[in-house]
């Protein structure tokens, strides 16, 4: 079953008038489902994996974020997630969850006052033994992850993060229920974070104004008001968690004065990727621009190797620039005239993705702009070899005959 947003294009005639309407499907996800043995049931999730790196030479693996609440929030993230893949953060596969008992699957403790809590243990069993193990034997699936949740979701995540700290990379609780059991859980943390490394890791905490108007942050910690418990318990294991320089984790959190508990999700998702992988995108490239700079080709590229290196290193396979990515570098060399660090830059996309049409057909238009007709010709050429039956090909195919025509 596949997950579409449907776009009409929609005509200005009147009703009567209009011809029929051509209807354009954008596929999003689907859904697939995996048979828990630990929780006897079977579980329903969407799921949405990249396109892959045409033509490239590295391995299509990619990071997998496990986003609970997956039948609410799915679509947000997996736009935020296509959204930043352009420069921010990796192309992702996003498992969205769906709901079957939030209060049994995300509570880690039983309280008498709900009968139906304390079966979070059992769920994060059944993520680290059924459903992590289907998603890496069917899909393109790298050993980074990342788990998120939201309230009673965020609770889930902490307890995991503090249970199991080998099972993700990276965790990120937006506004999460730590009021939970007598404030068991963020007890719980302060202990765990004090006495135990977490290298490795990262955390990022979402705040939702979830105060009494005309109260602010600074008044809501000395309040004792049980409608202000939920607020105060986050305050309190933020402050815990910074006290905490020594344990390695790589921790942040934002407070979100104009959202409240459910609207959090929108910009919280956004800030957390981004601090999740802010050492992701490529920087110090203004030097390199400057053409007064006297930097080299050879600089120039082992800059870029380095970077991409380390961030291989972070996410424990490896990672090329993204495809097109040169592409964009070359463009802007390119516009400052600065033609040997254009040429440079398509010679690695090249090199990275022998097998891309867009690649090549980069190459023959810096030519183009060159006036070199004859390996403007070769790279034109070069893209009807790989033959794939697209634009790109028959937009080749025009510019060759041309080009013959023209010899």
């Amino acid at each position: 079953m596949l997950l579409y947003i449907i776009c009409f294009l929609i005509s200005c005639e009147q009703p009567e008038n209009r011809k029929k309407i051509p209807v354009e499907q954008f596929v999003v996800g689907e859904l697939d489902s995996v048979y828990s043995t630990v929780l006897d049931e079977s579980r329903k999730f969407w799921i949405s994996v990249p396109p892959g790196l045409k033509g490239s030479v590295a391995d299509t693996k990619y990071p997998v974020l496990f986003l609970l609440d997956g039948n609410h929030h799915f679509l947000l993230v997996a736009g935020i997630t296509t959204q930043l893949s352009r420069t921010i953060s990796p192309n992702m596969i996003i498992v969205g969850i769906n709901n079957v008992n939030r209060w049994r699957d995300f509570t880690p403790s039983h309280v008498e006052s709900n009968e139906q809590s304390g079966g979070g243990n059992k769920f994060l069993d059944f993520i680290e033994s059924d459903l992590i193990p289907y998603i890496n034997k069917k899909y393109p699936a790298a050993s980074n992850k990342t788990f998120v949740g939201h309230s009673l979701g965020g609770l889930i995540v902490i307890n995991s993060l503090i249970t199991r700290p080998n099972l993700f990379n990276n965790y990120i609780a937006i506004d999460p229920s730590l009021w939970w059991d007598d404030l068991k859980f963020l007890n719980m943390a302060d202990s765990v974070f004090a006495n135990n490394q977490f290298k490795g890791k990262s955390l990022y905490v979402g705040i939702a104004n979830t105060m009494k108007e005309g109260m602010d942050i600074n008044d809501v910690q000395n309040d004792t008001a049980e409608s202000t418990n939920h607020i105060r318990s986050i305050l309190q294991f933020v402050k815990s968690t910074e006290e905490q320089k020594d344990n390695g984790l790589e921790f942040d959190s934002k407070y979100y004065k104009n959202d409240g508990h459910n609207s959090i999700t929108v910009i919280a998702y956004y800030d957390a990727l981004r601090f999740l992988f802010s050492w992701y995108a490529l920087s110090g490239m203004d030097k390199f621009y400057d053409p007064d700079s006297n930097t080299t080709v050879e600089e120039l590229l082992a800059h870029v190797n380095t970077h991409f290196t380390n961030v291989s290193n972070r996410m424990g396979y490896k990672v090329i620039p993204p495809d097109a990515y040169m592409e964009i570098l070359a463009r802007r060399f390119t516009n400052k005239d600065m033609h040997e660090k254009a040429l440079a830059c398509l010679k690695k996309y090249i090199a990275d993705y022998p097998k891309s049409d867009r690649a090549y057909e980069a190459m023959a238009k810096h030519y183009l702009l060159r006036n070199d007709s004859i390996k403007e010709l070769q790279f034109y050429n070069k893209v009807l070899e790989l033959g794939d039956n697209n634009f790109r090909y028959d937009r080749a195919k025009e510019k060759v005959d041309v080009l013959n025509q023209n010899s």
